[in-house]
């Protein structure tokens, strides 16, 4: 076999050498290409976390407005409203002093019972308004001295259980959307059950806080559809990862209200971190 002549060899080895660098232009073209592209993305990346970031502190900015404004007219309630409240009072009792017609003063104390019973309602409106966070033991408190207060001029009598429930911490909006939910339940006690007693239990197992509320009278007729009330619990529940249960009961109607304490720190963080 005859060797290719010089000339050959030297255009087969040009040839090559193009071809390479051709390879390596077009592999550096392809990579500054990426290149230009994974930074492109990276910028915009940060503008997109950028603009999240200031949408997030007009968020916290837009809150923290809220909560003052909020602190601001529940301040302005517990002054103002709290202060005419005691003043009516005081007047009332000066005026009882005077009068000596038994049936006047009746009514005068009728008006003193009245008077109690605003101040009452309106520290359970602002413990309902409250922002903050609040703890089982004071929540529970708080439920019975309403579940007594609402039952104090009906012929149904309250039995309040409570066990040691703790100071586990419930974010704000946990607090007020089972606080309705309890609301409710006692509301439909007294409108539908024509029952003679209602107990309220509170328990906690564990990271589960449940409230029962169970009463002796007719229950819920099977002819009869759930009203909003029972729906907008069933909700509320749902909204807390809760549960709302009907617990099978020989007499009466048994509501079972459950919450998961651990979903509920989840809330507690996030709410931290607008503050």
């Amino acid at each position: 076999m005859r060797a290719l002549p010089v000339e050959i060899k030297f255009s087969i080895i040009i040839a090559i050498l193009l071809m390479v660098i051709i390879v390596v232009f077009l592999i550096f073209i392809i990579v500054l290409y990426y290149r230009r592209q994974m930074i492109f993305s990276k910028e915009e990346r940060l503008k997109e976390m950028e603009y999240r970031t200031q949408l997030l502190q007009q968020e916290i900015d837009y809150r923290k407005k809220m909560q003052s404004e909020h602190d601001r007219v529940s301040h302005d309630l517990h002054d103002d409203l709290g202060s005419g409240i005691t003043a009516l009072k005081l007047q009332t009792q000066f005026i009882k002093q005077k009068t000596t017609d038994s049936k006047i003063g009746e009514n005068i104390d009728e008006l003193l019972q009245t008077c109690d019973e605003l101040n009452v309602s309106m520290r359970q409106i602002l413990w309902n308004l409250k922002v903050g966070d609040d703890n089982l033991e004071n929540f529970t408190q708080r439920i019975s001295h309403y579940a007594q207060n609402f039952f104090a001029k009906t012929d149904i009598k309250v039995h309040i259980f409570k066990e040691e429930v703790g100071y586990d911490q419930i974010s704000a909006d946990t607090r007020r959307n089972l606080y309705l939910c309890i609301k409710e339940a006692l509301n439909n006690v007294y409108k539908h059950s024509n029952s003679q007693n209602v107990e309220v239990h509170f328990t906690k197992d564990g990271k589960t806080f449940t409230v029962d509320i169970k009463d002796d009278g007719v229950g819920i007729l099977p002819d009869v559809a759930y009203g909003d009330g029972i729906e907008n619990m069933k909700s509320r529940l749902d909204a807390l990862c809760g549960d709302f249960i009907f617990v099978p009961s020989e007499k009466g109607l048994h509501v079972r209200l459950k919450l998961n304490l651990l979903h509920n720190q989840d809330n507690i963080k996030m709410t931290k971190s607008f503050d």
